[in-house]
């Protein structure tokens, strides 16, 4: 053997050997945390219909509260580049879904809701609620269900998603200018107000299959409201985030303290407040989802 060939030799060896013991320990945690334990009993049954939203490019107006000096200014666009796609429900959690969760123990009933409604989206939860039925369901299941992100729903919503801008033609510091805007957007707002929840499918799909976005049911995510400090260029020199307060979407963005469920009680951070809030949720696809769920039901953050 050559001086290079056991060298090469070597070096494989070296190499092998670490990659070796980190799948034996990958291989027994799996095994530890119930990674290859098969599906719970009757999970089918809780299984929610979902849609794949492909990969692809797409803009979206920036969430948050945007100020230019001491004025309030449009958040700027921003372009991403999903490469993995997205399984998230085809419709919002349903009344009579949530209510197995409810009737499990495992989730509040929503507030002041009937149940003599049919087969409409939940409403009158709060943040909490929403993040019990994802657990709930998860458990059910034997799979990873969380509540979207802003960046997640703007990709599953498609042309559907919000524009937030206020339209100012300016920097924004005519008062009269941003008041007459502010007045003209809350009016529009204010104009669709629509509180009596619908029978699901009542809003129709967009171009992905997702059914009912940006109807009379704001959904609830878990992304932080935040406030971002410009400078007159247009940089950042501050983002707050501020977890306790969450972006809900519908047919506009409405930030909610998280224990809000019904939100003409107030817990509207910015703006009109939604006519109802809801939620649906997206699903761990990737191999090691189940993994990572298993941990996590430990206690164990990655």
């Amino acid at each position: 053997m050559s001086t290079f060939q056991a060298a090469l030799s070597n070096s494989l060896f070296q190499t092998l050997i670490p990659v070796t013991i980190l799948a034996g320990l990958t291989a027994g945690i799996a095994h530890q945390t119930g990674f290859f334990t098969a599906p719970p009993p009757g999970a089918a049954l809780f299984e929610p219909q979902t849609v794949t939203i492909p990969p692809r490019t797409f803009s979206y107006r920036a969430d948050g509260e945007f100020i230019r000096g001491t004025y309030a200014t449009d958040a700027p666009m921003q372009t991403v580049t999903e490469t993995r796609p997205l399984t998230i429900m085809k419709h919002q959690v349903s009344l009579a879904e949530y209510g197995a969760c409810v009737s499990d123990g495992a989730c509040k009933a929503p507030e002041a809701v009937s149940y003599s409604l049919g087969d409409v989206p939940v409403t009158g939860v709060n943040y909490e609620d929403a993040q019990a039925y994802a657990k709930w369901l998860s458990e059910r299941t034997g799979e990873s269900w969380t509540l979207p992100t802003d960046q997640q729903l703007a990709f599953a919503a498609g042309t559907g998603f919000p524009d937030d801008a206020f339209g100012l033609e300016d920097d924004g510091s005519n008062p009269a200018i941003r008041w007459l805007a502010d007045y003209r957007r809350e009016a529009a707002e204010r104009s669709k107000r629509d509180p009596v929840p619908r029978v699901l499918g009542s809003y129709g799909e967009n171009e992905y299959g997702l059914s009912d976005f940006g109807g009379n049911v704001w959904e609830w995510t878990n992304t932080c409201h935040r406030r971002v400090q410009l400078d007159k260029d247009g940089s950042v020199v501050r983002s707050e985030d501020i977890c306790g307060v969450y972006v809900t979407v519908g047919n506009h963005r409405a930030p909610m303290t998280s224990f809000i469920r019904d939100p003409k009680s107030g817990g509207c951070a910015v703006g009109t407040p939604p006519d109802n809030l809801g939620f649906r949720l997206v699903k761990s696809t990737e191999w090691y989802a189940p993994l990572l769920k298993a941990l996590h039901d430990r206690g164990i953050q990655l």
